[in-house]
């Protein structure tokens, strides 16, 4: 796989001509982003960065994450709707994790009014590695579900036309016409609108809430505009604007700047730095209103890792979908082995194999949005720190992935043309609508797929690690 387009990459002359061409692309493609000396201005952008050329991967792993993502929609859409699941799960976490904890106070007190929220909208992205094993066989292993903010839907609807017109300035045609069309955009915007509509009032927006620092917001506004060509308002506001503005009436409607929330549709609130006290009072004011959270403080908590190591235990999956045998089956081949660090004889054992060979795992925090992950030797020190506290329990351990790494040219902005030896993620994006207790939608509306050198163990797109790129099956 690796030799897939070693003519472009060993012609230093050609990559010289071929990489400006591929940022202009970019540029007319709107694969923007707002630039780290101005997050919050539009006045100067630059491209998000991205491959040169798209990346190799196995046809049949692709089809494989594609045919599980109905079937991970279901499974968070069951899971968010069993309170005693996830306290029971998460209960030794929020011990020690004060975001957790904090995340299901406000779940609690919503259980203690009784929801007034009768539709469910989920947006979700399930991530995969290609593990490549001694017998050089590779497999798809899950990473993890994110079940809030899933980012890069809207411009990794516009990356396929980059990676289309560079092949082609290359005389690739036939290669050309092998990059799969993808309009995640198009698919999430599609269920915002079905919970907009089921919600029941023409008059109600769609509010999008927002971080203080808004550097990919081009990556949002792909999704408002889809929303706007169907003539449904669209508002941003950041959670102190919802605590100084907002008003819960006696039907608990929501009501901000005077605008009826029909859908309050996160892209913030993951981090506990999202958050001060005006923050976590929003939270509870949205949660406990009849407005359409994507996430719900529940499918939040779906999201979590321990939820994640918990699912791989025997006969967790079957207690959800006992209707779906099959399902179960296809979510199961995705897991990776994941391991629990809970006080006790279990946990001392994870403690165990993680000290004695830490390259081989990875500890995980109870933590969203990348470059939270640890690994190698900091395992060790991390662990040797925590081992006989609770606080141990706050992570859990996962087998480290070892995909089969491949040559690219990651195109940066203000970056050096570098031909690096890279690693790939696919994102399977998935969007559910329940309204009661009928599941009105259940999709897969697009991909996403992110690639890095080798050397960052962690960090996404965001974070300026990672890059965007495209599938090339093979």
């Amino acid at each position: 796989m690796s030799g897939l387009w070693e003519d472009v990459f060993c012609n230093a002359q050609l990559l010289e001509e071929v990489a400006p061409i591929a940022v202009d692309s970019a540029l007319l493609q709107g694969v923007l982003m707002r630039t780290k000396e101005s997050p919050n201005s539009s006045d100067v952008v630059n491209f998000a960065p991205f491959t040169l050329l798209p990346s190799p991967v196995p046809r049949s792993l692709f089809e494989q994450a594609k045919s599980v993502q109905e079937d991970f929609n279901l499974l968070v859409d069951r899971l968010s709707q069993n309170p005693t699941f996830l306290e029971q799960t998460l209960n030794s976490a929020m011990k020690v994790d004060d975001f957790i904890e904090r995340l299901f106070k406000v779940y609690r007190h919503v259980l203690d009014d009784g929801l007034s929220q009768s539709v469910f909208l989920g947006i979700n992205r399930s991530d995969y590695m290609f593990d490549c094993k001694e017998n050089g066989t590779t497999a798809l292993k899950q990473i993890e579900i994110n079940t809030i903010a899933a980012s890069f839907g809207g411009l990794s609807s516009r990356t396929p036309a980059v990676h289309q017109h560079v092949l082609r300035t290359l005389g690739k045609s036939e290669e050309a016409n092998k990059i799969l069309s993808n309009n995640p955009s198009l698919g999430i915007s599609r269920g915002i609108a079905k919970a907009w509509e089921l919600y029941g009032s023409q008059k109600a927006v769609v509010m999008l809430l927002v971080e203080n620092v808004q550097r990919n917001i081009f990556d949002h506004r792909c999704i408002e505009n889809e929303l706007w060509s169907r003539n449904i308002k669209v508002i941003r506001r950041r959670l102190t604007d919802v605590y100084e503005r907002g008003i819960l009436d006696e039907k608990k409607h929501l009501y901000v700047d005077g605008y009826e929330v029909a859908v309050a549709y996160f892209r913030t609130g993951y981090m506990p730095q999202d958050y001060n006290e005006q923050g976590w009072e929003a939270r509870l004011m949205m949660e406990r209103s009849m407005a359409v959270k994507c996430p719900d403080i529940a499918t939040q908590l779906v999201g979590t890792k321990k939820v994640q190591q918990e699912l791989s235990r025997p006969h967790i999956l079957e207690k959800f979908l006992p209707d779906f045998p099959e399902a179960v089956a296809r979510i199961r081949e995705t897991f990776a082995g994941l391991y629990s660090l809970d006080i006790g004889e279990e946990g001392d054992q994870t403690v165990k194999i993680a000290l004695a060979n830490p390259e081989q795992y990875v500890l995980k925090p109870q933590r969203e949005g990348g470059g939270n992950n640890i690994y190698g030797d900091e395992i060790r020190e991390v662990l040797e720190k925590v081992r006989n506290t609770s606080e141990r329990t706050s992570y859990i351990l996962m087998d480290k992935i070892k995909p089969k790494p491949v040559r690219n040219c990651l195109l940066k902005a203000n970056g050096q043309i570098q031909i690096s030896e890279c690693i790939s993620e696919l994102g399977m994006f998935g969007v559910y609508v329940r309204q009661g207790g009928e599941m009105v939608l259940n999709e897969r509306v697009g991909h996403l797929l992110r690639t890095k050198a080798t050397e960052h163990a962690d960090g996404g797109v965001a974070a300026g690690v990672a890059v965007l790129d495209n599938p090339y099956l093979v």
